[in-house]
């Protein structure tokens, strides 16, 4: 059932990250063909990105309100038996929303709509195999993981995604099933996008014992820029609460009509912003530039959660975390110019850093990123500095980023049990 589970949530995550290559390559094609138009051009391109957010927004509404947002705190409810299982209908509504939300520009990441996805593609089966809710449960957090894996072509990450930070607990009889689920995932993955890892990064020296102080500087400067995350998309979210005599489709509207005279003029800068994570990890960024860039991206991902379309949370962080560690290496470059640093290892060691801070999965964020970028020169650097990060963050007082928007979708769902009760009376 695992495998089953795995094969279902590799073939909607491949479908998924299919989908948002082509919406990314339509609005890269629709921006060159209006630029020439000028000012009309520009009008409609934004009324186009206000106009994708809409609609959206008001599909969530509409047809799954449990599609909204990244998707992953309410899979997380689900498996702690806190709300019920969504029903089949998020399934094409995330896949569609999904698509026109990230299409259109706005900073979210794919995987939390493909964990969501296959979560309840896990269930589905579970049902449809007439298993009671342990064995549903278990395959939900399978298809998970395996959604995870399949979007950071990351198997390894995904599974250690399941008990540190779905299920937060070690569960014996889950573990040989988020491995098949995560393994048959990343098979379907690699079929359709090859097995190149999805960042590339250049030739690094292993540090010597003399720079790990360094790598805890950063670790704690993630804590800090970790926790200034956390409170700012809270912060966002509360405010966007205020407004909630508002249409959501009008919130929505808004932020996609600014996420959209941005990329008119800056394309680079809105998306998901694997882009930006690569050009850090190439070493391209300034002193100067860099803090304001981090800032920048940091409001308009805030901003996009709070339009509340479907879209996660991890893939932007990484950018922001691979930002953060190349400015703190080109500063240690320049005080210490004869120790031979090299920002671009900074870089990769910032993308671990600051999402153990933020998600408060540290074991996870460490072979996340060697997955990804097929780099494992810096392990040492980045246990140091993902200890530094969890330890600044938890003297903070800060909480995982998925905890608190799981806490606060509870506050909210006016949802029911009742799935999850009739369940758990058939063990």
């Amino acid at each position: 059932m695992a495998s089953l589970a795995g094969l279902g949530a590799g073939v909607i995550g491949a479908l998924f990250r299919l989908a948002l290559e082509q919406a990314n390559r339509f609005r890269d094609a629709l921006l060159a063909r209006m630029d020439v138009w000028g000012i009309g051009g520009f009008v409609l391109f934004v009324a186009l990105a206000a106009g994708a957010a809409a609609i959206a927004a008001w599909m969530v509404r509409c047809l799954a309100p449990s599609a909204s947002g990244s998707g992953i705190p309410r899979v997380m409810a689900v498996l702690d038996g806190e709300v019920a299982p969504a029903p089949l209908r998020v399934i094409p509504v995330k896949f569609l929303a999904g698509t026109l939300a990230i299409g259109s520009g706005l900073a979210l990441g794919r995987e939390g709509p493909i964990v969501q996805m296959g979560a309840s593609i896990a269930y589905q089966i579970g049902k449809l195999l007439r298993r009671n809710w342990t064995d549903c449960r278990a395959l939900m957090a399978a298809g998970a993981g395996a959604g995870f894996a399949v979007a950071f072509n990351a198997p390894i990450a995904g599974a250690l995604f399941v008990f540190e930070g779905l299920l937060k607990r070690f569960e014996a009889r889950l573990v040989i099933a988020a491995l098949a689920a995560s393994a048959v995932a990343i098979w379907v993955g690699r079929a359709t996008f090859g097995d190149t890892p999805e960042f590339t990064v250049g030739a690094l020296a292993q540090p010597g014992l003399d720079k790990m102080p360094y790598f805890v500087l950063l670790g704690i400067g993630a804590g800090l820029a970790g926790t200034l995350y956390n409170r700012t998309l809270l912060a966002t979210l509360r405010t966007a609460d205020r407004f909630s005599a508002l249409p959501v489709e009008l919130r929505a509207a808004l932020v996609g009509a600014a996420v959209g005279a941005i990329a008119w003029f800056a394309p680079s800068l809105v998306g998901a912003g694997d882009g930006l994570a690569q050009q850090a990890l190439r070493g391209e960024g300034t002193l100067a530039v860099l803090p304001a860039l981090f800032l920048f991206r940091l409001g308009l991902i805030a901003l996009s959660v709070a339009a509340g379309a479907p879209g996660g949370l991890l893939v932007p962080l990484l950018a922001l975390g691979a930002e953060l560690g190349l400015w703190i290496g080109l500063l240690c470059a320049l005080a210490f110019p004869g120790m031979a640093f090299e920002p671009e290892g900074f870089a990769l060691v910032g993308m671990a850093a600051l999402f153990t801070a933020i998600v408060r999965t540290p074991l996870t964020a460490i072979v996340l990123v060697v997955e990804i970028t097929a780099n494992s020169t810096m392990l040492l650097p980045m246990i140091v500095a993902c200890f530094a990060a969890m330890l600044a963050s938890t003297l903070f007082g800060e909480m995982s980023i998925l905890d608190s928007l799981k806490e606060r979708s509870l506050i909210r769902s006016k949802r029911t049990t009742g799935d999850v009760d009739q369940y758990n009376a058939q063990k």
